[in-house]
């Protein structure tokens, strides 16, 4: 019976991150989430209580997946500015996965209070993976540098989701921008 559960709560996500990523967080609905699965709506219930609760699930397990990855490009880097290219462009190479489409739209949607924090806490932790890089390049304001850079790379995927710019010559653009700002003040 456990496990049954489990594959039906997986299920249940996975049509989330479909209903988010096609539709934004209109369409992440119980109706549509029991449409998809198969399930009875009032099953849809049983899982989870509201569609903030949805969220925050998707985004424990979305979030710590996502940044391991950033955090494993950026150890592959040799240099503290290999580091900060690797965090810039790996978030980027990720904006066109589902999972990513899915947490971006959850972003943008009107979510409960408990779920935005949730939200910022993980980006807070994408943020602290720069901030180690830019001490190591001597820059004054680390952490506020570490921010600005992850608010270049959130416009760089809003751009690159509006499909008006070539993706790779958004990201070479916020890479050439994040690189020049973990240098310092000059």
């Amino acid at each position: 019976m456990a496990e049954h559960r489990t594959m039906q709560r997986h299920a249940l996500l996975e049509a989330a991150r479909t209903l988010l990523s096609e539709g934004g967080t209109e369409a992440l609905t119980f109706p549509a989430l029991a449409e998809r699965t198969g399930l009875a709506r009032s099953s849809v219930y049983e899982y989870f209580r509201s569609r903030a609760a949805v969220v925050e699930e998707l985004c424990a397990v979305d979030f710590p997946r996502w940044a391991a990855e950033v955090e494993s490009a950026m150890a592959e880097a040799a240099t503290p500015q290999g580091q900060i290219e690797a965090y810039v462009r790996q978030q980027l190479a990720l904006a066109g996965d589902r999972r990513h489409r899915a947490v971006v739209a959850i972003s943008a949607g009107e979510l409960d209070q408990g779920a935005r924090e949730q939200i910022r806490a993980a980006h807070g932790g994408l943020i602290t993976m720069t901030v180690e890089a830019l001490e190591a390049l001597g820059h004054a304001e680390p952490r506020l540098a570490a921010v600005l850079i992850q608010g270049l790379v959130d416009a760089a995927v809003r751009r690159i989701e509006l499909a008006v710019e070539d993706p790779a010559v958004v990201t070479e653009a916020v890479v050439t921008m994040a690189l020049r700002a973990a240098g310092g003040p000059s």
